[in-house]
């Protein structure tokens, strides 16, 4: 099957243009699911980019390149993989709060509040002056402009936004600055010499992550690079808010700990870990890190040869740098809910959201990808890398892909049959109790991808490194 979106993403790796006919893609085409816009496409894509930059890492270890095979329906199914979870049989709820959703407020326009976590939840009841409860808040919104409120949720700390056309989004400041950047930066930012892979017998034995990511993107950048063989060490703050069905979801193969950054104690222990890591994950807004001495340039000083993977919502430029975003947010201001709305009905009128948490996941999948590519550079020619992308610049590669003809759009199963899901699927035994999620997607001839460690609670290790494998 050939698939355009992969053509686009091997520059970024230097690659030639023929690297795509060493994967084999098969399944369905676009629509898969209820929407316009190419998930199959895209996540088959982005998996097989992560299965290219893996066989090459496996080629500097033993000089032999792997056979790699994608289905695109179960990538597809990957963009909303915490939905397919059980523990010890029952389903794991991943409904969002109730308070969250898109809103009708003043001359017709529409409002999104982001209302998962507790404060921003909180931010938005303060901004609106009512209690929690969905219809007061419907009442309240109402009385509101949608761009005077986008201004005063953000001012409160909470995030969300209106609802912008694709054209609005073109034409606002932050949609120009995030065109004008390439869709994923790979760059170097220090010399170190190269550095040989650890001894081991897959494509990522002792390679140490360090994930200070949370929610979905940056959490799944981590654990794709656990599945081939990485050592993660999640590491989050006990006073941080969390979403416990998504720490099932992204928590395979990681350990997990807890420090507090604003302390000066857990702050040196962290640059102990850095010392000895390969590739630290983070999400924070950009310039955050850079107060605790955590920047990319710190990073390569206190370890030369790092791979700095740093994530934000609406990247590094722009008057919204440093603005609170998720992939909801994103697909309400760049347009993407206002076009699902004209063209599929949802249990109220309006904009809608997609079927999966598409920006996300492609992202935690681009950005794995940006890290095995710079960690082949490392290895080959030295030197400490960052990797710097977006929510919103992946959103923008997700939108200019194009969509599918409205022709097309009717008919459309808004599930996976029953009998996929048990292929895609696999159970854990975790602390937690025995769970059942989706196995990984890609398929490796020689080292097939599979995580040595199960979820685990935040928290649950203490902040150190495993001992690397013999």
């Amino acid at each position: 099957m050939t698939n355009d979106a992969l053509r686009t993403l091997l520059p970024i790796a230097g690659w030639a243009e023929d690297r795509a006919s060493e994967v084999e893609i098969t399944g369905d085409s676009d629509p898969i699911l209820p929407t316009p816009f190419l998930i199959g496409e895209t996540s088959a894509a982005a998996l097989s980019a992560v299965g290219l930059a893996v066989s090459d890492l496996w080629d500097l270890r033993t000089g032999r390149r792997q056979e790699i095979a994608v289905d695109t329906r179960q990538a597809t199914a990957s963009l909303r993989s915490g939905h397919y979870m059980q523990m010890d049989g029952a389903p794991v709820s991943s409904d969002r709060n109730p308070m969250m959703g898109v809103y009708p407020a003043m001359n017709g326009r529409w409002s999104y509040l982001h209302c998962n976590f507790p404060n921003h939840r909180a931010a938005a009841l303060s901004v609106l002056g009512v209690e929690e409860d969905r219809e007061a808040m419907a009442r309240a919104v109402a009385k509101w402009d949608a761009l005077e409120l986008e201004e005063a949720i953000i001012a409160a700390n909470g995030a969300g936004g209106m609802v912008r056309t694709m054209d609005e989004w073109a034409q606002h400041p932050q949609g120009v600055a995030v065109a004008s950047l390439p869709l994923l930066e790979i760059v170097k930012i220090g010399d170190s010499p190269s550095e040989k892979l650890p001894d081991g017998d897959r494509p990522l034995s002792g390679i140490r992550v360090l994930d200070l990511t949370r929610v979905l993107a940056g959490p799944t950048c981590a654990r794709t690079l656990a599945e081939h063989g990485a050592d993660v060490l999640k590491v989050t703050g006990a006073h941080l808010p969390s979403i416990g069905h998504q720490e099932y979801d992204t928590g395979h193969g990681k350990l997990s700990t807890h420090l507090d950054l604003r302390e000066p104690d857990d702050l040196e222990i962290m640059r102990g870990l850095v010392r000895e890591a390969d590739v630290f994950s983070q999400g924070y807004r950009p310039g955050t890190l850079a107060k605790r001495g955590l920047s990319p340039e710190a990073l390569a000083e206190i370890r030369p040869g790092i791979v700095y993977v740093s994530l934000s919502a609406f990247s590094h430029v722009g008057p919204w740098a440093s603005r609170r975003g998720f992939d909801t947010v994103v697909q309400t201001v760049s347009g993407i809910t206002n076009r699902q709305g004209e063209l599929f009905i949802g249990d109220s009128p309006g904009p809608q959201f997609y079927p999966v948490s598409a920006i996300d996941y492609l992202t935690g999948y681009l950005m794995a990808f940006g890290a095995l590519v710079a960690l082949a550079r490392r290895t080959t020619e030295g030197g400490s890398w960052l990797v710097r992308v977006s929510l919103a610049q992946i959103g923008r590669w997700l939108v200019e892909r194009g969509q599918t003809p409205e022709t097309k759009l009717h008919d459309i199963p808004e599930q996976f049959t029953p009998e996929e899901l048990k292929r895609w699927s696999m159970t854990s035994d975790t602390p937690m109790g025995k769970l059942g999620h989706l196995g990984p997607v890609v398929r490796l001839s020689e080292t097939p991808p599979h995580w040595s460690r199960t979820s685990v609670p935040l928290g649950y290790n203490e902040p150190v490194w495993p001992d690397r494998a013999k």
